[in-house]
């Protein structure tokens, strides 16, 4: 067994997933230091989430948690107050924003960004977290009037 296999991410990838969901009952993050959004918890996952990242990841997987997260310009998540996983959980992005956003979803091993999802209305990213795998949602620009990013992230087991 390799160090790179106890520490490295060995899935990262973007699929197609196209999921209609319906979001109620925002609320907003108030820790400036750790990121400035709106969010839902325990928000329902679509089925073809769970489905897509298990064949993806070549194993049976079920949602230990949910959220979804809304960022409108001036928004952002930073990667440093991320949490730490050691059992190498799959994580899931689910873009369902109205149209597309500069604003991506960077994970980064060891501080160093090794995958970015783009905000890309359809798509599903599903990464392993390990040990030394942390994420932050990049800054949307206030130049981006009206601008509205919806992510739906499901933790897999």
């Amino acid at each position: 067994m390799s160090i790179e296999s106890l520490f490295g991410s060995r899935l990262a990838t973007i699929v197609a997933c196209e999921a209609r969901v319906e979001l109620a009952g925002w609320k907003r993050y108030t820790l400036l230091d750790r990121g400035s959004y709106e969010y839902i918890d325990d928000v329902a996952v679509p089925p073809i989430v769970v489905e897509r990242a298990s064949q993806l990841a070549g194993r049976a997987l079920t949602i230990v948690e949910s959220r979804a997260l809304r960022l409108v310009p001036g928004d952002y998540v930073l990667a440093h107050h991320d949490r730490i996983y050691d059992d190498h959980p799959i994580e899931t992005v689910l873009d369902v924003s109205p149209r597309a956003v500069p604003c991506a979803v960077d994970y980064r091993r060891r501080g160093q960004v090794f995958f970015r999802m783009p905000c890309e209305p359809g798509t599903l990213a599903a990464v392993e977290r390990g040990p030394t795998v942390t994420r932050n949602h990049t800054y949307v620009s206030k130049l981006h009037a009206g601008a509205e990013v919806l992510r739906i992230i499901a933790l897999l087991r």
